[in-house]
């Protein structure tokens, strides 16, 4: 089942299984920053308003926007 990482919070981890159709430019910056499919990653603080998310992946830590995060597509661990 496919979780978004926007109703995660922080301590869950979650397995990238791909991402949405469209935003091939952001999509490519996403993968360029290790977030490809089969790469497990876990929330580590929200915001106060829920925007922006800090993930931990691949043992670096990396902040993202609801939107941007948005095409993310993972499932939980």
């Amino acid at each position: 089942m496919d979780v978004s990482l926007q109703n995660m919070k922080p301590g869950e981890s979650a397995r990238v299984t791909g991402f949405a159709k469209g935003e091939r430019d952001y999509r490519q910056r996403l993968l360029a920053m290790g977030l490809t499919p089969g790469a497990v990653f876990s929330v580590t603080r929200v915001a106060p308003l829920g925007d922006p998310v800090e993930i931990k992946v691949r043992n670096f830590t990396l902040t993202l926007r609801k939107a941007e995060a948005s095409i993310l597509k993972a499932v939980r661990v």
